[in-house]
């Protein structure tokens, strides 16, 4: 059975995100021990809240290094939300330093008449790494559910996996590079589609571990 190690620091309701897990068929296990993390088949980072309080949250639990040094070994990772953000460099919501694996700034929305911020409510992806293993299997431009005041904004255009429009602005809602992939909106919130997104994960981890067992 595959291990997907969830991250437990204290931002967010990791319930609905380990549904969703079980239901594609894996066993999410939520932890905030290093080791857990190391031995699981994938790690899921979620986050629901502030920037600054969930870097602080992450160093009192000793999880940083553990976290850097997890992507780096090229395990399947997912960010989903507040989860995205806290890979960047720095964020304008905050001033603790994030944990740089993903170069570039969280920004927030600028105010502009008819979009209310925080963005709230369903809105459409644009894919821009189509074939992405996260977006198997879906529809052309799938809505998916959101809650944030502010995006990512990473250095390198290229690891942007898809965007979203809000008022004038087109900014990221997912990016992915090599073994990490995140996204700004809430999969497990996300009804079908989103439902698709976690499962499409969890094909991905089963499909990586059936290579490695038969190379």
């Amino acid at each position: 059975m595959t291990v997907i190690a969830v991250v437990d620091y204290d931002m967010g309701n990791l319930h609905s995100a380990c549904k969703g897990l079980e239901k594609a068929g894996a066993t999410p296990q939520i932890t905030d021990s290093a080791q857990e993390l190391e031995r699981a088949d994938a790690v899921v980072l979620p986050g629901v809240g502030a920037f600054d309080p969930a870097i602080q949250h992450l160093r009192s639990r000793d999880l940083i290094q553990p976290i850097k040094d997890i992507i780096a070994s090229g395990k399947p990772f997912l960010g989903i939300c507040l989860g995205l953000q806290i890979l960047l460099e720095n964020s304008e919501e905050g001033h603790e330093l994030g944990l740089g694996v993903i170069a570039g700034t969280v920004r927030r929305f600028r105010p502009e008449s008819g979009i209310t911020i925080p963005h709230m409510g369903w809105n459409q992806l644009q894919f821009t790494q189509p074939n992405l293993p996260l977006w198997q299997q879906l529809p052309a431009d799938p809505w998916a559910y959101f809650v944030h005041s502010y995006y990512a904004d990473p250095t390198d255009s290229t690891v942007t996996a898809a965007t979203i429009t809000h008022g004038s602005q087109t900014v990221t809602a997912a990016i992915a590079h090599n073994n990490l992939m995140a996204t700004q909106f809430h999969p497990e919130k996300s009804s079908t589609s989103g439902l698709q997104i976690l499962s499409n994960f969890v094909t991905h981890v089963n499909s990586l571990q059936f290579a490695t067992a038969h190379s």
